[in-house]
């Protein structure tokens, strides 16, 4: 079932310089400008409300591009938007599945569509950054996990080790038990033969109706520039899967993330937070704006080559 079409919701400005793309595919832009400070990292209710009301006026079966990866949590509302089984495949640089408030944020919304009923399974590839070693992962919903709704597939990390924690089991997770403590091992992207392990992993679904939600992060420098750390996956590698995707499964919608904009937030808790998250050698760091938005369009082309052809 091909995408109908293809929208951009305008938090940050970071598309609309993107000329080629604009010429080539004619997105709808919605203006959501005047949210941009106050929605960037997370969501009040106010502000989901109104996102809410925009996304009624326009039809789910779509690719929507929402600018940074600091938005990512729009996703969640986007997800809303199905009432039928829907399983979600995620492409990021981080699992975004913390559990702590705020929960309908960018480190937060898969937690959050996790709750939702409709949504079956959620399948997360490209994680390197530290957001599952064994700080991090305290925080993490480790519940879904062990009840098989959602599986982790990093590009590369090290194994990780939970202490005090009930016995986990996942088909993307082998346990190595240890004193007082679990260890995980990771099935990584790393060195497989892709073309054979993503039909091991993805041809087992529950729906085969999916939401694919692409951050941009997750492609190594050459490939994106973001507010955030460098990923480990070629743009070829994630084309690839997708293609897979496209070939045996059903697309239902799809977003794109992972734009890079100045990091502009309303209020005082935002800007301590942002300050804390962002980190310092994000990959867009000391880059030309041109550069950073030719590197940017090169890989939304082909992206959506990849997605709508």
């Amino acid at each position: 079932m091909p995408l109908h079409s293809v929208r951009i919701f305008n938090f940050d400005d970071s598309l609309l310089q993107q000329h080629n793309l604009i010429e080539r595919f004619k997105p709808e832009v919605v203006e959501l400008k005047h949210l941009g400070e106050s929605g960037r990292l997370w969501l009040n209710e106010h502000d989901a409300a109104e996102i809410r009301s925009v996304l009624a006026k326009h039809p789910p079966h779509a690719l929507s591009f929402l600018g940074s990866g600091d938005y990512h949590h729009t996703s969640a509302l986007l997800i809303e938007q199905y009432t039928l089984p829907v399983s979600v495949i995620v492409f990021d640089s981080h699992p975004d599945w913390d559990i702590l408030p705020p929960h309908l944020g960018c480190g937060s919304w898969v937690s959050y569509i996790l709750r939702m009923k409709y949504v079956k399974e959620v399948i997360i590839f490209g994680l390197s950054t530290n957001d599952i070693s064994a700080f991090w992962i305290q925080t993490a919903d480790l519940n879904s996990l062990q009840q098989e709704r959602v599986r982790v597939y990093p590009y590369v990390h090290e194994p990780t080790r939970v202490f005090f924690k009930p016995q986990l089991q996942n088909p993307s997770i082998k346990i190595e038990d240890s004193l007082f403590s679990k260890i995980i091992h990771w099935q990584q992207l790393k060195g497989k033969d892709l073309r054979e392990f993503i039909p091991s992993v993805l041809g087992n679904l529950v729906v085969k109706d999916v939401y694919v939600s692409i951050d941009k992060d997750c492609l190594k420098a050459q490939d994106a520039l973001t507010n955030w750390d460098e990923g480990k996956m070629s743009l070829s590698e994630l084309t690839m899967i997708l293609q897979w995707i496209k070939k045996h499964l059903i697309i239902a919608a799809a977003d794109i993330t992972g734009e890079y904009s100045e990091c502009r937030v309303k209020g005082l808790i935002k800007n301590i937070c942002s300050r804390f998250d962002h980190p310092r050698n994000f990959s867009a760091r000391d880059k030309f704006r041109e550069f950073i938005n030719d590197t940017n369009e090169h890989a939304n082309i082909r992206l959506l080559e990849t997605l709508l052809h």
